[in-house]
C-alpha cells in the first residue's frame, strides 16, 4: 500500500495531509515541534482545520525526519517567499528536497507543491534529492508537481473540492500521482502536459487575479482624484454580465503579492522583461503608502493636529477572515501614519499578538483601547469589524472613518464624521 508523507504542515501541508490520512497511511511531519505539539493537542492556529477534524483523520505527526523512512509517497509543501529584493527565495524548498533525500527510498515518487517558476522541481529540487540520497532522479525516484490552491480561510473551496493539476515526469509516475491525488480530491484531477506546464500555470493564476486587482487600485486612484466613489463606479459597471468583479485593496500574504516575482523572474532569465507583470506590482505595493496618505490628509481636513492624533486600525492580518499576518500591508500603513508623529493603535481578535510583536514590532489591543481615537482605519474586514467601526465612530471625538475595503454603507454614521472609502 501507498504510504505517504506530507513535509510542512502549515495552510497547504496540513489539508493535504489531513485528507490522504483517511486513505493512505499518511506522516505529516513539520520542523517546528511546537506545531506538531499544538497539533497532536486538536489545536490549529491556521484554522484551517478543527479538533474534530484532526483527531478523526488518522494523521501521524511527526518532527522526527527518521519517521519518513518506509514512505513511497512523498508530497512537499513548505513556503516559497521572496527575499528583500523581490527575487524568489528557494531556502526553504531546497531544505526540503535535502531532507526527502535522507529518507527516500527506490521507487518512490517526490511530488511538490510549493509555488514555483516553471523548471525549479526538476532543475532544482531533483538534484538536490539526488546529491543526498545517492539515487539518480528519473530512474531510481521519480518527480511530480502539484500546485497547491488552497485559499485560506475559505471552507467551500477547500482542499478536496478544488479541481488538483498534476504533472510528473513520465507517463507511469503521471498515472500513479493522478490516481494518489484522485482518491482524496473529489473534484478531480487534471493532467498537465509537463511539470513545467503545471508549474507556470500555477504562477500564472495568482498572477492574474494580482494584474486584476492592480487595474482596480489604479482606477481607485483615478477616481479618488476626481472626487468619485469607486464602490458606485464598481456596482454601475457590474451590471454587464461579462464585468470581473475584482475589488481595489491592500493585497499581501504569502500568494499574490509574492508569485508574479517568481514569473518575472524566469521571464528575466530567457531575456523578457516583464512589464505588465511588474507594473501590477509596482501599483499594488504602492496602495499601502496611498491609504495612509489619504488617512494623514483627512485627519488635516478634519481639524486633527497629526503629532497629537490618534488612529484605530481595524485588522492586521492578510486578508479577512484569517490570522495569517504574511507579508501583510497594514503594518506598512501604521508606520508611515507614526512617521508623522500619529499615535497608532492596531486592533486584531484573529491575530497572534506574540508573532505581530516579532514580526512587526506593534502591539496589538482590545477593542476597548479604540475609544475616544480621532480616527477609525477599517483595514481589514474580519467578521464583526464594521460592526465595531460603526460603533467607535459613534464615540465623541471620533471625526474620521478611513474605509479602505468599503464594509460601511454609506450615510450610515453621523455626519460630523468624514467617511471615506478606496
Amino acid at each position: 500500500m501507498t504510504r505517504v508523507a506530507v513535509l510542512g504542515l502549515g495552510y497547504v501541508g496540513l489539508p493535504a495531509a489531513a485528507a490522504f490520512a483517511r486513505v493512505f497511511p499518511t506522516v505529516g511531519y513539520d520542523l517546528s515541534q511546537a506545531r506538531v505539539e499544538e497539533l497532536r493537542r486538536g489545536h490549529d492556529r491556521t484554522g484551517e482545520l478543527d479538533a474534530a477534524e484532526l483527531a478523526g483523520c488518522g494523521l501521524q505527526l511527526s518532527s522526527r525526519l527518521e519517521d519518513l523512512r518506509g514512505c513511497d509517497f512523498f508530497v512537499v509543501a513548505v513556503p516559497t517567499p521572496i527575499d528583500g529584493r523581490n527575487r524568489p527565495d528557494l531556502r526553504a524548498l531546497v531544505a526540503a528536497s535535502r531532507a526527502v533525500g535522507e529518507v527516500v527510498a527506490p521507487g518512490a515518487v517526490v511530488v511538490f507543491e510549493s509555488t514555483v517558476y516553471p523548471g525549479v522541481t526538476e532543475r532544482v529540487c531533483g538534484p538536490a534529492i539526488e546529491e543526498v540520497s545517492g539515487l539518480r532522479c528519473g530512474a531510481d525516484f521519480k518527480l511530480g508537481y502539484s500546485p497547491e490552491r488552497i485559499n485560506p480561510g475559505d471552507r467551500e473551496h477547500g482542499f478536496r473540492s478544488i479541481v488538483k493539476v498534476v504533472a510528473a515526469q513520465d507517463a507511469e509516475s503521471l498515472e500513479r500521482v493522478a490516481a494518489c491525488y484522485g482518491a482524496v480530491v473529489d473534484a478531480g484531477v487534471f493532467r498537465a502536459a509537463s511539470i513545467q506546464v503545471a508549474e507556470a500555470a500555477k504562477a500564472l493564476e495568482n498572477t492574474q487575479r494580482d494584474l486584476n486587482i492592480a487595474l482596480m487600485n489604479e482606477m481607485a486612484l483615478v477616481f479618488d482624484r476626481i472626487g468619485v466613489d469607486t464602490r458606485e463606479v464598481l456596482a454601475a459597471a457590474g451590471t454587464k454580465w461579462n464585468f470581473l468583479p475584482f475589488r481595489p485593496g491592500l493585497v499581501g500574504g504569502h500568494c499574490i503579492g509574492v508569485d508574479p516575482y517568481y514569473l518575472a523572474t524566469k521571464a528575466e532569465e530567457v531575456g523578457i522583461h516583464p512589464q505588465v507583470i511588474l507594473a501590477g506590482r509596482r501599483i499594488n505595493s504602492g496602495m499601502s503608502a496611498f491609504v495612509a496618505d489619504r488617512t494623514l490628509r483627512e485627519l488635516a481636513h478634519a481639524g486633527c493636529q497629526l503629532n497629537r492624533a490618534t488612529v484605530g486600525v481595524l485588522g492586521v492580518t492578510f486578508k479577512p477572515g484569517v490570522p495569517d499576518i504574511r507579508n501583510s500591508r497594514v503594518p506598512e500603513v501604521a508606520a508611515s501614519l507614526a512617521d508623522f508623529g500619529v499615535r497608532v493603535l492596531v486592533h486584531d481578535p484573529l491575530a497572534d499578538a506574540a508573532e505581530v510583536r516579532d514580526e512587526y514590532g506593534l502591539d496589538l489591543v482590545g477593542p476597548e483601547a479604540l475609544r475616544g481615537v480621532d480616527a477609525v482605519l477599517l483595514a481589514v474586514p474580519h467578521p464583526g469589524m464594521a460592526a465595531l467601526a460603526e460603533e467607535l465612530c459613534r464615540e465623541a471625538g471620533v471625526r474620521v472613518l478611513v474605509d479602505v475595503p468599503a464594509a460601511v454603507a454609506r450615510g450610515s454614521l453621523p455626519p460630523e464624521v468624514s467617511h471615506w472609502r478606496l
